[in-house]
């Protein structure tokens, strides 16, 4: 491979910036720019120099040897003073020694995977963790990253191999007598690992919305402060607001942290019948959105609900409560009076929700298992037909395991021979 190198930090001033070499020449690029190659992983202060011997900056040297870094190859790391001039003297410097080349995006971490670093499962829960901006969100990826959703599929995977390694001693030994009848253990593996990918798949949509964000949608008629509650929400003027009738036409969205989790706050038009074409379009849009939303905050001035109904699982409360102070279940955002509370009820509604959140947490991850799943129940409408669709059975449990690798981007077709070979004494 090549000897590939970049910034790892973020672009731009900054204190400090890391710049990244991997591969075989990477300890002969060190030696080139830092004079020699410190102990592995001792960070130590160099002075790093253009080939004219011209300085360009003093920064601490960490190396990594093969197989004991990110990306299992020979890594530097240049930590050097964060400014951009310096940024790219470096990485002029690197270009100019034969073998080195910049990195491509994403390159370091798909090297990890290709050396067996990370699993396919973990090299998405690194980009969740990276992208994460919520508590609730770097739990999740977290636990991705550790390889929780790796161990759980190798769990699986085992299981299905030791079944089909079963179906395939009585397939090859089709006419010799075999000591017991293998189909309980066979159901009851299969059974086992079904029963485990159902609830798995289940809650991948919990999973999904934590990596997206929640949509709370604030709906009520016209006029009743749900613009100036976003803007309360918000920190900031986010909506316009106006004691006009029908002054928000679209959907404004803010997202916000709400006690750790992701949040899309909807400021939606005012519903009512009636208006001129565009806020028609804007009522409808408003609809349309606080019905797909995951909760809906209801603002009311006591009257009719405005074309949509409250749900049991939604929130309501009586709008302008600056106006009406001591009335219970009321908020305002001109004063702030009752939001923390209406934040606090947000936050236990989505958090009820997110209750069943598994390790799954992509939709990728939920089309291997359900193909895994198929793949089961097709096994065992085979194995319920008798002995005489054994091996169809044995290649729909292939078929699963084959589903399941798909999660750790892993497919491995000699393993069910290892299994055979391991858990039967064949005597030939």
């Amino acid at each position: 491979m090549d000897t590939i190198f970049a910034v790892a930090s973020a672009r731009g001033m900054a204190g400090v910036a890391v710049i990244r070499v991997s591969g075989p020449d990477a300890f002969e690029a060190c030696k080139q720019c830092a004079g020699d190659v410190p102990a592995r992983r001792v960070a130590s202060l160099r002075v790093l120099r253009r080939p004219d011997g011209g300085r360009i900056d003093e920064a601490l040297v960490l190396t990594f040897s093969e197989n004991r870094s990110f990306t299992g190859e020979e890594v530097v790391e240049f930590h050097v003073h964060g400014s951009p001039a310096v940024i790219s003297a470096v990485l002029e410097m690197l270009s100019g020694i034969p073998g080195l080349r910049v990195a491509d995006p994403g390159e370091f971490t798909r090297r990890a995977m290709e050396n067996g670093k990370m699993n396919l499962a973990q090299v998405e829960g690194l980009a969740d963790l990276i992208a994460a901006e919520t508590e609730a969100q770097r739990r999740q990826a977290t636990r991705v990253l550790a390889g929780d959703l790796g161990r759980r599929a190798d769990e699986w995977r085992e299981a299905l191999v030791r079944a089909a390694a079963l179906l395939e001693v009585t397939i090859d030994f089709v006419d010799e007598d075999v000591p017991v009848d293998v189909t309980p253990e066979v159901t009851k593996l299969i059974e086992a690992v079904r029963g485990s990918l159902s609830k798995e798949i289940s809650n991948v949509g919990h999973a999904e919305r934590i990596r997206a964000g929640f949509e709370v949608a604030i709906v009520g008629a016209p006029n009743v402060g749900k613009s100036t509650l976003l803007n309360c929400l918000a920190g900031r003027e986010a909506a316009i607001t106006s004691s006009l009738a029908g002054t928000t036409r679209d959907v404004i969205e803010v997202r916000m942290d709400i006690q750790g989790l992701p949040v899309m706050l909807l400021d939606t038009a005012g519903l009512r019948i009636g208006g001129e074409e565009i806020e028609a379009i804007g009522i409808e849009r408003a609809r349309e959105r606080a019905v797909n939303a995951d909760l809906r905050v209801f603002l009311t001035d006591g009257g009719a609900p405005p074309l949509l109904e409250p749900g049991p699982s939604d929130i309501v409360r009586q709008c302008k409560g600056d106006l009406f102070p001591g009335r219970s279940a009321s908020v305002s955002g001109l004063t702030g009076e009752g939001v923390d509370q209406l934040l606090g009820e947000i936050a236990d509604k989505l958090g009820a929700q997110n209750a069943g959140t598994g390790l799954a947490t992509r939709t990728r991850h939920a089309q291997g298992m359900r193909a895994g799943v198929e793949a089961l129940d097709a096994a065992m409408n085979c194995l319920s037909s008798g002995a005489t669709e054994t091996e169809l059975a044995a290649e729909e449990v292939r078929r699963g395991v084959r589903a399941l690798d798909s999660l750790v981007g892993r497919v491995d077709v000699e393993a069910v021979l290892d299994e055979i070979f391991s858990s039967f004494c064949l005597g030939k």
